[in-house]
């Protein structure tokens, strides 16, 4: 049996933990343009980023029409709610995800334009892209964003 050399060891074993450490990454962070259901085109790039466990995603950019608001607020978000009347390019819209059986649940995703906070459950499919699901009650909307290269 061949004996195997403390330096390849060493290296062997640091490449494992750096493998298995990429891996360990969300596939759900980074960034992702955000396709209207409603009207198929890019509405803004969404960063998804972790913080202390929990998955948290603000708007980055936005993609106006050139007779619309340049610097639009939540103007319709709720009086208790912190982003109310907020920018929202920069305003956090999805809120304490949690890893949840290969998927992301149990946070709330933001509507500024509604000003409706939904229950929020994201996946990404076989293709990449990330499907979004916003839900209240029984009725529930899904969305395909895409990844930002």
């Amino acid at each position: 049996m061949k004996k195997i050399a403390p330096v390849t060891l060493i290296v062997s074993i640091f490449l494992l933990m750096f493998t298995c450490n990429a891996f360990a990454n969300a596939p759900i962070i980074g960034k992702w343009k955000t396709i209207d259901d409603e009207t198929n085109k890019p509405k803004s790039i969404v960063q998804i980023f972790e913080q202390d466990g929990k998955y948290f995603g603000k708007i980055i950019e936005l993609f106006l029409e050139e007779d619309a608001d340049q610097n639009p607020t939540c103007d319709k978000c709720a009086d208790d709610d912190p982003r109310k009347d907020q920018p929202t390019l920069g305003m956090e819209i999805i809120q304490n995800l949690q890893e949840n059986e290969g998927a992301y649940s149990w946070g709330t995703i933001l509507d500024p334009k509604k000003g409706k906070v939904y229950k929020c459950k994201l996946w990404v499919d076989d293709d990449g892209t990330l499907r979004v699901q916003g839900s209240f009650l029984f009725i529930s909307r899904t969305q395909t964003w895409l990844p930002v290269k």
